[in-house]
Parts: C-alpha cells; structure tokens; sequence
C-alpha cells in the first residue's frame, strides 16, 4: 500500500503538475502499477482494436501520454481479466489494482478519475444485482418496481452530488444518466424474463405501465457500445420479446423457452436486424445469436438453418467467415462423429492424440485463462465429478492461443491435476470461436467415437447424461 501511495504521489507531481498547460491538456495520461501480475503487460484498447501495449517495469508501474485520444469508454486488459474506464483530453488516470481481487482492489486516482471510479462502482453494484435477482425475482412486480425505483435514484442522486463536486463534462453527465437508466430496464426485463419463466402466476400480475421505458429506448446509442450495461439490456431485451411473442402467438410455454430453437433465435435475429441501424452495435448480437443457434444445433439441418437466417437478411458483417467455420466446427461434434486424432500438448510440451490419453470411456471439459471465475468454478465441480465417476476420465483441455507458459502457470497456480491437463495444439483451427464451447463437455467412447457433445455442467440433467453414457 505504501508503495501504491508513493506511486500516486509521484503520478499526481509528475502528470498533473501542468494542468494549466494548453499542451497538457490536449495529451491524455494513463499510467498505473499492478500488484501480482499475471503477465509484463497492459493493453488499452477501443471498440475491440488496441490503441496500444504498455508494459511494466521493474516496479509493475507503467504509464504513457496519448496525444490524440477521444473523449469515451476504453476498455483495459491486464490478461486474462479486463475492465472499462473513462477517458478525455487532459486527464491524468492512474490505475492500481491487485489480480489477487481484481474488480475489488481496483482503484483510479488522477485529474478525471472520478469518471471511471463512477463506472466501476456501476459495474460492482450490477453485480451484487444480479446476485439479488436470485431470490428478488420471486417478489410480486409492485414489490419489485418500488425496489428498481429506488435503485435508480440512488444511483442518480449519487452522479447527481459527485457532479457537483467534479464538474463533469456534459458528454460524460449525458453517458451516466444513460447507464443507470440501461442498467435500470436491465433489471425489469430479466425480472419479466424470469418469472415468464418460473412464475407465471406472478407474471399475470405484471401492471401495464411496467414496460414504460421501452417506448423510448434508443438501440443505435454508439456512446455506450462499449458499455456492458447497455450490452446486457439489449440481449435481454431481445430474449424477453421473444418469449412474449411466442406466449402470445400460441398461448403455450411448451416450447417458447427453449432459447437455442432455429425458430427462437430466427425471431431474435429478425428483431435485432429491424431495430438496430448501426451495424457496429447490430452486429453485435446478430454474430451472438447465430454463434448461440450454431453451437446448441443437434444436428446438420439445423446448422444449416442458422446459416440460412443470416443469409435471408443479408448479413455481410466481418464475422461471417467465422460463423461460416464455427458451423463446420459444430458439424464435426455432432454424435457419432471421431475425434480421437485430435493433437494435444501436455505439460511435458509433448504431443499427445486424445484417444490414446486413456483407456477409459472421456469426458472433455474446456477452459481459458481469460474466464478465471469459470475455470475456477469448473475445475471444482469437476474434481467432485472424478472422484464420483472413477470409470470415467476428465479431460481437461486449454484453448487459448498464448503462449505455452500462461497455460503452464495458470494449471500451477491453481494446482490443477498436471496428468489431466493439456492445450489444444491445432493450428488450423480459429482458437477465438472455441471460446464459445467453455460450457460444454464432450463425451468421447474408447476409440475417440463422440456420443454426446452438448452436455452442460450447469444444467438440471448433467449427471443423467452421465449415467445415459455410462449405460450405453
């Protein structure tokens, strides 16, 4: 911590100093010290391109004067983990943080940092939300309404009060008000989503004026495109609609939950190309709800139904080609299919063919270091599941395109089983789509034959696929 204050002290002298200077304030600072980190580096980037790399020094201090950067929301990776802050000519942002608790420890301190700390608050807050609507979406939606009101003008009163102090800039005001405001209809439409879903009875005692906000919701707001609240209220938004469509159109919730139906993402898709003019944002979910539709497909027809909805709407997006081979990727992990070949490193850099791991029936389960709170929660289930399974072995298979030693340190740092542990060494294959497979497990027979390749860990039938696996 003292260390943290000195570098502080010694950022405020040294980039703030000048605050007067016209030169100064057209330049914007970014500079920071990283305790425990997990790699030399700090990337900032915007609208998924990286501005640049800033590594640390001997210090884990970092820092660098930007001439030209425009005023909004960048995000920052210290890999694998990442964040957003807030940026505008003249600021001096220095950023500490601790990867033992990386979104906890995270602190901005410098001229302009009250912007991002705002941000950040936003984002833990959300999160302690989206724990609370565990047990809040049981409430009835009168109860409901008084708790998200009030959530809402708390958060408004708070920019309201820290403005006072900062000044804000009116690009910056205009951004948290929109924030709080998409986080706000966040929660209504995950609220209506779920008790659609699991309580009807409450879902009838839904009022009209419920829904209020979604006359004058803005689905082309580029200011927040990088903002993850505005991300996560469209997704939902999309999903909910397309559940009371199909509620309304055939009175039944037979199938209308099943999310990952051709006819479900069809709808979906559908929406988000009618609503959504910029394509930079479109885009976006158009990409996720066909990645969604291709990965959940059970079979050839259905992939080449998601494909077919793409085609329909003249989708030409940058991801297309991707798309393209996530759908040959998903074809080869249909049942029935062999992938026993398939080349893997160990941690001894040798290669190894997965079907000569074990002579055991094999469960793969797949993970990457960006996800830390995923593989952690993995491997915890899945160590409960090896000692409840022993005729069965647990693969576990890295996907990231790092380097070998990320892998390597991360497997001991969390004291992963070393015999169980490998990388996928297949260079052919577009690393970044595997990354939309970390939810699923493959079942593998001795020869490498897949029977099933699309059990979930977190799904209410796991151990019964399991045991439909162990019984065949």
């Amino acid at each position: 911590m003292k260390q943290y204050l000195l570098f502080s002290l010694i950022g405020v002298i040294l980039f703030t100093g000048c605050a007067d200077s016209k030169k100064d304030q057209k330049g914007t600072f970014v500079g920071g010290q990283i305790m425990n980190p997990y790699n030399p580096y700090f990337i900032l980037s915007k609208d998924n391109k990286t501005i640049d790399t800033l590594f640390l020094d001997q210090n884990n201090q970092f820092g660098k004067k930007f001439e030209n950067l425009e005023s909004g929301i960048y995000s920052f990776k210290h890999p694998p983990e990442n964040q957003i802050m807030y940026l505008e000519p003249g600021d001096s942002v220095l950023v500490w943080l601790n990867t033992m608790q990386f979104d906890e420890s995270l602190n901005f301190s410098g001229r302009g940092a009250a912007k991002s700390s705002f941000l950040l608050n936003m984002f833990l807050n959300n999160e302690r939300n989206n724990n609370m609507m565990l047990s809040y979406y049981k409430i009835n939606p009168i109860q409901f309404t008084r708790i998200t009101d009030s959530i809402k003008k708390t958060r408004k009163d708070k920019l309201r009060t820290l403005n006072e102090k900062k000044k804000f800039s009116k690009s910056f005001l205009e951004l948290a008000n929109n924030s709080i405001d998409y986080d706000f209809y966040h929660l209504r439409e995950r609220y209506t989503f779920l008790v659609k879903k699991y309580y009807s009875e409450l879902a009838q005692q839904i009022p009209d004026d419920f829904h209020s906000y979604r006359k004058d919701l803005n689905f082309n707001n580029t200011q927040l495109k990088e903002y993850y609240g505005y991300l996560n209220f469209i997704e939902d938004y999309l999903r909910t609609r397309s559940i009371e469509r199909c509620l309304e159109e055939f009175d039944t919730n037979s199938d209308c939950f099943e999310l990952h139906s051709v006819a479900n993402i069809k709808y979906r898709i559908n929406l988000a190309d009618s609503l959504i003019e910029k394509d930079e944002i479109k885009n976006i979910f158009i990409n996720r709800l066909a990645i969604q539709g291709l990965v959940f497909s059970s079979n050839a027809k259905k992939i080449d139904s998601i494909l077919g909805i793409l085609q329909e709407i003249d989708f030409n997006g940058k991801n297309l080609p991707d798309l393209k081979q996530m759908a040959g990727i998903q074809k080869s992990l249909l049942p029935g299919n062999n992938i026993g070949d398939l080349a893997l490193l160990n941690l001894k850099d040798d290669i190894v063919s997965l079907k000569d791991i074990s002579n055991k029936p094999i469960v793969t389960y797949h993970w990457s270091t960006e996800a830390p709170e995923h593989f952690k929660w993995q491997h915890s289930v899945i160590s409960n599941l090896r000692q409840k399974y022993p005729e069965l072995e647990f693969v576990g298979i890295n996907i990231d395109e790092d380097s070998k030693q990320s892998w390597k340190k991360t497997v001991e740092i969390y004291a992963m089983d070393t015999d169980r542990e490998y990388k996928l060494n297949s260079p052919n294959i577009n690393m970044n789509l595997l990354k939309n497979y970390l939810n699923k497990l493959i079942f593998l027979d001795t020869n490498g034959n897949i029977f099933n390749g699309e059990a979930q860990l977190n799904t209410p039938n796991f151990e019964r696929q399991i045991l439909e696996f162990l019984n065949n």
